[in-house]
């Protein structure tokens, strides 16, 4: 029987929860009922990295970690009108992050990324190519990134600043979720799957 790492049922949950906060966009960032959309994101993570922590264990193939990520970004994608608008704004941001983390996750699985160019230099050539209307290429940059801070490199601080919002700042955001991730509960890495803890909360 094929594992499932994520369920239609567990992110169902999430829209519940985004419904029930009663989000709406407000100009203080303080907001209570933004929180939701960072745990979600942190539960998406924290699957994707349980994926690689099981091919890491040989449980699974790479193969078989690639289609599941992809699993994963299409339950995610899925859309609920019901939400409202503003809502469902910042649903659209939560996925253009969580983009990167699948394209980082699949890229670290696949190994071949780039392990030398100092990872400042790749973010203002993600910026360059995003810039110049090149996003696949500006996506590969940003893979290469994510790759690297899944293998426990750290976004230095200053890449933050001065960023023009844009597309890969989101991405960026994505990727900085899966850092806070790793240093948070990193139970995942010891997951070999001998022992299937159910995780259709």
């Amino acid at each position: 029987m094929k594992e499932e790492f994520y369920t239609r049922g567990r992110w169902q949950n999430w829209i519940n929860k985004i419904k029930e906060s009663g989000f709406t966009l407000q100009e203080s960032d303080e907001d209570p009922s933004a929180a939701v959309f960072v745990y979600a994101m942190d539960d998406v993570v924290l699957a994707c990295l349980k994926v690689i922590a099981r091919c890491e264990h040989t449980t699974i193939t790479k193969e078989e970690a690639i289609y599941a990520i992809d699993e994963i970004r299409d339950i995610v994608s899925e859309r609920d009108d019901s939400l409202g608008e503003d809502a469902n704004l910042m649903l659209e941001s939560l996925n253009a992050a969580l983009t990167a983390v699948f394209i980082s996750s699949q890229r670290y699985i696949d190994g071949g990324y780039d392990r030398k160019t100092k990872l400042e230099d790749l973010v203002k050539k993600a910026v360059l190519a995003e810039e110049a209307d090149r996003m696949e290429e500006a996506l590969g940059v940003l893979s290469d990134i994510g790759a690297r801070v899944i293998g426990g490199e750290a976004l230095p601080e200053e890449v933050f600043e001065d960023l023009p919002y844009s597309l890969t700042a989101e991405l960026l955001d994505g990727i900085d979720a899966i850092s806070a991730a790793q240093i948070g509960d990193d139970s995942y890495k010891e997951d070999d799957g001998s022992e299937d803890d159910g995780d259709d909360s």
